[in-house]
C-alpha cells in the first residue's frame, strides 16, 4: 500500500465548523467550492473533467482512486472544471496501457487540489443527513477561525451563472470524435442530420453519440439566442448539461422558449431544467444531490427500470410543469422528475451518454434521430 505523503498536510473545513485532516497528494494553496459526494466505482477521469461540476469539491466514496492514470480518450471536456478533488487514498503507482499520465500531474497541471487520507466515509455520512455544504481545502494554514470564516463568505452556488465559465466562447464543428478549425458549412449536409447544441457545459460524449449517429454536430456557445441558433437551419437542437443553479440563466431560458416547438429539441440535465422553467416551471435545489451512476428511474411509457449516470444538484418541481408536460421518467430513489415529454422535444435529468455510466438509456439519442427523421419527411 503505497505512503501517504505526510510532507504536504491539507485540511478540508466544512459550514457547519466540520475538520477533516489529511495530505495533499496534489497541488498547494487552497480553494473553496460546495462539497459534494460521488457514488461511481470508476469514471474518476470522467467525472474530474465534467463541466457540470464547477464550483465543487468533488469527495469519491469509492476508497481506492488513481489506480488507472489518465488517458486521451476519457476526457469529456478540453481540461479540469472542478475545484477540489477528495479521496480515501491515492494510488500513487499506476498502471494501465492507455496512460498517458497520472492523476495527480493531471491535477497539477491544472492548479488544482487533490485530498486523500481523509474518512470519506465520514464525510459522505455528514453530507448525507446534513445536506451538500460548502467547503475549503487549505495547505497553508490549520487556523480553524479564519478558513471558516472564508467558507462562511463563500457564496455557494444558488443564483450563481457558472455556465458562462465553461460555455465554449464562439461556434464550433465537432469533427470525428473532437472539436474541428474547419469552417461551418453555410448549408447544411442533404445526406446528414445537422444537431445545433447549446454548450451549457456540454461533455464530449454527447457529441459523440451525435455523431456516430450520423448527425452533423454544431456546437454554439450558452449565450447564442434562439434566432442564432435556428440561423444554422438545424434538424435538431439539444440543450446540453451544465453547472450551476438553473434560475440563474434566464437568456438560456429565453433561446429555449424560441426554438422549442420549431424544431425537435432533447435536454440533458441543466438542458431539461431549462426546458422545464421555459414552458412555465421552476426548479429547487436538492439536500445533496445525485452525483453518480447508479441511479435507478422507471421509463413510465415502458414500466422498465433503468440504471442511469447522474450529476445535478437542482431538479425540476414536477408540480410546476404538470399541466404542460407529460412526466416520462422517474427517480426511484427520491421521486424527483427525471424526465418530460411535449410535442416535438422531450427531456431528461440524467445522462443517457453515460461517461461514465451504464449505458441502459443510449437510445435516447436513436429517439432523438427518430424524431428529427420524422419532421424532416413532413417538410419535403
Amino acid at each position: 500500500m503505497p505512503l501517504l505523503r505526510k510532507d504536504r498536510k491539507a485540511i478540508l473545513v466544512l459550514e457547519d465548523g466540520s475538520l477533516f485532516e489529511g495530505f495533499a497528494f496534489a497541488g498547494n494553496g487552497e480553494t473553496l467550492g460546495e462539497v459534494v459526494f460521488n457514488t461511481g466505482m470508476t469514471g474518476y477521469q470522467e467525472v474530474i473533467t465534467d463541466p457540470s461540476y464547477k464550483g465543487q469539491i468533488v469527495t469519491m466514496t469509492y476508497p481506492l482512486i488513481g489506480n488507472t492514470g489518465i488517458n486521451d480518450e476519457d476526457m469529456e471536456s478540453a481540461g479540469i472544471h472542478l475545484e477540489g478533488f477528495i479521496v480515501k487514498e491515492y494510488q500513487h503507482n499506476p498502471s494501465n496501457w492507455r496512460m498517458r499520465q497520472t492523476l495527480q500531474s493531471f491535477l497539477e497541471d491544472s492548479g488544482k487540489i487533490g485530498l486523500e487520507g481523509i474518512d470519506t466515509r465520514a464525510l459522505t455520512r455528514r453530507l448525507r443527513l446534513s445536506g451538500s455544504m460548502k467547503g475549503i481545502i487549505s495547505t497553508q494554514t490549520t487556523n480553524i477561525t479564519e478558513l471558516l470564516e472564508k467558507v462562511r463568505a463563500y457564496p455557494g452556488l444558488v443564483g450563481r451563472d457558472l455556465v458562462r465559465e465553461v460555455s465554449c466562447r464562439k461556434p464550433y464543428l465537432w469533427r470525428r470524435g473532437a472539436p474541428s478549425k474547419s469552417k461551418i458549412p453555410d448549408k447544411k449536409p442533404t445526406k446528414k442530420l445537422r444537431v445545433v447544441v447549446l454548450d451549457c457545459g456540454v461533455k464530449y460524449n454527447i457529441l459523440r453519440l451525435l455523431e456516430n449517429n450520423g448527425c452533423e454536430v454544431v456546437v454554439v456557445p450558452a449565450f447564442a439566442t434562439g434566432a442564432q441558433i435556428l440561423s444554422y437551419q438545424p434538424d435538431g437542437v439539444l440543450l446540453s448539461n451544465g453547472p450551476g443553479d438553473p434560475a440563474a440563466l434566464p437568456y438560456i431560458v429565453q433561446a429555449a422558449r424560441e426554438v422549442i416547438g420549431i424544431q425537435p429539441v432533447f435536454g440533458i440535465c441543466l438542458g431539461h431544467q431549462i426546458i422545464g422553467q421555459a414552458i412555465g416551471g421552476y426548479t429547487e435545489k436538492l439536500k445533496f444531490g445525485h452525483h453518480g451512476i447508479n441511479q435507478p428511474v422507471k421509463n413510465l411509457e415502458t414500466g422498465r427500470v433503468e440504471i442511469t449516470s447522474q450529476n445535478h444538484g437542482f431538479v425540476v418541481v414536477p408540480e410546476s410543469v404538470e399541466s404542460k408536460a407529460e412526466k416520462s421518467y422517474l427517480n426511484l430513489n427520491d421521486a424527483t422528475s427525471e424526465g418530460m415529454k411535449l410535442p416535438l422535444t422531450m427531456s431528461v435529468q440524467y445522462h443517457p451518454e453515460g461517461a461514465p455510466g451504464p449505458k441502459d438509456t443510449e437510445y435516447l439519442f436513436s429517439q432523438f434521430v427518430g424524431a428529427m427523421q420524422n419532421e424532416k419527411r413532413k417538410t419535403k
